[in-house]
């Protein structure tokens, strides 16, 4: 693997993620949650900041931006869509491009709903993929810009990575989401099994992120909108992928 991945808390329960590419030593920042954060990092690591990838506009992703780039000169990379809502944004990116951090490359890929303009980085010769709050573990992010046929079509895209990839998303939801999931889909013996482990990981400080997509396909209601047993057990034997997705969706706003 030539990228090396360093995950760290900070704020209340954001991520965040340094990357490497060992071949040149460039090092970016996944989003800006903690500019302290963020510098203590690259410390404890001995790496200099040379780029930020901005996943979306919010200010737990962004709004560190302009006091790291001001102290390390780095090159921030954000979605096009929101260029005008990335502080200090160099580089605007969508659907089907490609950004080179040294030598690892990233295809990135428009994913609104959460935002309009979101996007993730999908580092496919790594197996590896930054999802900012597009999907959480047992998630995914809330519907503050998009629509739920938007957000679907953005889970779409993930849907067909291969399942091996490791998914980094940017928050610690995952045992509230648990308990959610397991509302709308009690008789999943997966998610039921990962419960469990998810209890034990927290209840002993451990992080539950990063998780792999095959995971998430077996246990995740918001990527299951489209199985049978899922619609089955809403009540919504039939119906369309994107009406059970709005109804999750729903069901977690008010859950």
């Amino acid at each position: 693997m030539s990228l090396e991945i360093y995950q760290f808390a900070c704020l209340q329960d954001n991520y965040g993620y340094l990357i490497r590419d060992q071949a040149s030593g460039d090092v970016a920042a996944i989003d800006t949650p903690e500019v302290d954060a963020i510098n203590n990092a690259l410390a404890e690591k001995g790496w200099s900041l040379t780029h930020i990838f901005n996943t979306h506009h919010h200010f737990d992703h962004a709004g560190g931006n302009l006091a790291l780039k001001e102290q390390w000169n780095c090159t921030i990379v954000g979605p096009k869509a929101e260029a005008a809502r990335i502080p200090g944004i160099d580089i605007a990116v969508g659907e089907g491009d490609e950004v080179r951090l040294g030598e690892t490359l990233a295809h990135i890929h428009d994913t609104p709903g959460h935002t309009l303009g979101h996007i993730v980085f999908h580092f496919a010769g790594e197996g590896v993929a930054f999802v900012g709050d597009t999907l959480f573990a047992l998630g995914c992010g809330r519907l503050f810009e998009g629509t739920a046929e938007q957000m679907w079509q953005s889970l779409l895209k993930l849907k067909n990575w291969p399942e091996s990839t490791t998914l980094y998303c940017a928050h610690e939801y995952t045992q509230a989401n648990a308990r959610f999931a397991l509302s709308v889909d009690p008789d999943n013996e997966a998610l039921k099994k990962r419960c469990i482990q998810i209890d034990e990981l927290r209840a002993d400080g451990k992080p539950t992120v990063p998780s792999r997509l095959d995971v998430e396909l077996a246990t995740n209601p918001f990527l299951r909108a489209d199985q049978p047993a899922l619609k089955l057990a809403l009540g919504m034997d039939g119906a369309g992928d994107v009406d059970v997705f709005a109804q999750v969706r729903t069901r977690k706003d008010n859950f």
